[in-house]
C-alpha cells in the first residue's frame, strides 16, 4: 500500500470518492494508486493529487522524482510547467511556508500571491518576526515601461490595477521590521520568486499575463549556476530600485 498517499489523504480528511472527483478520474484509479505503492500516476494527476492534499509529490511519489534526477548543471531544475497557473497552489504554500532566512518576491505586480495564499500577509509576518528577510519588488505602475507592458498585454485587469492590490497589502505591512518592497521596471518580462535555496522563475512571453507563462522551479546546486544567475539579476535590480514608501510620499510614482 501507498502509505504516505493514505497518510496525506486522512490528514486533509478526504475519502477515495472525494480525491477521485477532485481529481477528474474515477474512483477505481486512487484505490489502485492506494494498493500498489508502485505504480506512478501521470504527472498531471500526480501534481492534482499534491495540491488537493496540500503534499509534496517527493512523499508521495518519490521514485518519479528519482526518475527525474538529473546531473551537470540542469541538475538545478527541480521542475517545468508549461504554464504557471499549471504548478499546484501547494508548491508555492510548501516554498513559502518552509523558507526561513530569505523570501524575495520579484514579480512585476505579485497580483497572484495575495489571491492564492490564503492569510499570506499573516505568514509574512511571523516570519519577519522569526528573523526572515522578506522583499517585494515591483513595477512602478506609473513608468513608460509599464504602460507599454499593459498596451501589449490588452487585458482588462491591467498591471497599474494588479500593482495596486500589492501597494494595498503591504500597506498593511507597513513598519514590519524586515518586510521592504521597492520599485523597479527591470524585470516586467521576467518574474523571479526565491525562498532560501528555492527558486520560480518565470519568462513572461509576449502577449501573454504571468500566468499564461512557462514556469521553472530551481533549487540551488552550484556556484554561478542558473539560481545565482537570477538571483545576481534580481540583487541588481535591487540595489537600483526605489522604496516603494519614500516614492509614494515624494509623489514620484
Amino acid at each position: 500500500m501507498n502509505h504516505a498517499l493514505r497518510q496525506a489523504m486522512a490528514k486533509a480528511k478526504i475519502t477515495e470518492q472525494q480525491l477521485a472527483e477532485r481529481c477528474e478520474v474515477d474512483a477505481k484509479t486512487v484505490n489502485r494508486w492506494l494498493a500498489n505503492p508502485t505504480r506512478v500516476p501521470h504527472a498531471r494527476h500526480r501534481w492534482a493529487v499534491c495540491e488537493v492534499l496540500e503534499a509534496e509529490e517527493a512523499v508521495l511519489w518519490p521514485s518519479a522524482v528519482r526518475l527525474t534526477l538529473k546531473t551537470g548543471p540542469d541538475r538545478e531544475v527541480v521542475q517545468v510547467f508549461p504554464y504557471r497557473s499549471a504548478a499546484p497552489a501547494s508548491l508555492w504554500r510548501s516554498l513559502i511556508t518552509k523558507a526561513s532566512r530569505e523570501l524575495t518576491f520579484a514579480g512585476y505586480t505579485n497580483y497572484f500571491l495575495w489571491l492564492e495564499q490564503a492569510k499570506l500577509a499573516d505568514i509574512l509576518r511571523r516570519k519577519a518576526a522569526n528573523g526572515c528577510r522578506i522583499r517585494f519588488l515591483i513595477g512602478d505602475p506609473n513608468d513608460d515601461v509599464t504602460r507599454a507592458r499593459e498596451r501589449e498585454e490588452d487585458v482588462p485587469l491591467t498591471l497599474s490595477t494588479r500593482i495596486a492590490v500589492t501597494i494595498g497589502e503591504l500597506h498593511k505591512l507597513r513598519g514590519v521590521d524586515s518586510i521592504e518592497g521597492r520599485f523597479t521596471n527591470g524585470h516586467v518580462n521576467l518574474s523571479v520568486f526565491r525562498f532560501d535555496n528555492d527558486m520560480i522563475v518565470t519568462p513572461i512571453l509576449a502577449r501573454r499575463v504571468g500566468h499564461d507563462s512557462p514556469m521553472f522551479h530551481l533549487r540551488r546546486e552550484q556556484d554561478d549556476g542558473m539560481f545565482d544567475r537570477f538571483s545576481d539579476h534580481v540583487e541588481d535590480l535591487w540595489s537600483r530600485g526605489r522604496n516603494i514608501w519614500e516614492a509614494i510620499e515624494h509623489g514620484t510614482t
